[in-house]
């Protein structure tokens, strides 16, 4: 199976620049979803409850939009 994408440059050069760089965009997401696991798995020293939530509620909502557009990390 093959899968081509043609664009016509340079009427199309927006979404070819999207599809170019989608997974740049995974990477950056799986990055920021590694960052907030690690914010709320070992928590700095001092770190505020209302800061832990934070990150909780970020992390969830990160899973929530990344589900609405029915991707995965």
């Amino acid at each position: 199976m093959e899968a081509i994408l043609k664009f016509n440059l340079p009427e199309d050069q927006e979404d070819f620049n999207i599809a170019l760089d989608g997974s740049k965009w995974a990477l950056s997401m799986w990055e920021l979803n590694n960052w907030l696991r690690s914010q709320i798995k070992h928590p700095p020293e001092g770190m505020s409850d209302d800061t832990y939530k934070a990150f909780e509620d970020a992390r969830d909502k990160l899973y929530e939009i990344l589900q609405e557009n029915q991707l995965k990390l």
